[in-house]
């Protein structure tokens, strides 16, 4: 009887355990989902790389850094026509941002940067 009970609760300790483990599916949601909307346009440079994506009325941007781990100085910058810039600032691991900027029949000018590296672009998605 109490042979059989520990194997139950064994069972469904172990059951648990399985289940409350993050798998790799769990990393790549996370980083897929900084941004929403669909990918417009990526920029590379050689400290990292310039994401930008775009939702109907919103466009969102992100600077993600090549190789992750230390701390650099990042930052990333989205500025629709005629209105004022988003910008995120800092030091950072992964990635600077995401900013985002309603631009509806809007262009829009982004850049960024990581240790002194960067990238921008001229007004796009206009």
């Amino acid at each position: 009887m109490f042979g059989k009970l520990l194997r139950r609760v064994l069972a469904v300790l172990t059951i648990v355990g399985a289940l409350s483990l993050p798998g790799p599916g769990v990393q790549r949601a996370e980083a897929a989902s900084v941004c929403s909307g669909r990918p417009v346009k990526a920029i590379g440079f050689p400290t990292g790389e310039l994401r930008i994506y775009k939702k109907r009325t919103l466009v969102c941007a992100l600077t993600v850094v090549r190789r992750p781990g230390a701390l650099r100085a990042m930052s990333v910058s989205l500025q629709p026509r005629g209105g004022r810039a988003v910008v995120d600032r800092g030091r950072f691991t992964r990635h600077a941002g995401p900013v985002t900027v309603h631009a509806l029949n809007r262009c829009v000018r982004v850049s960024g940067t990581v240790a002194g590296k960067s990238a921008s672009t001229g007004w796009i998605l206009c």
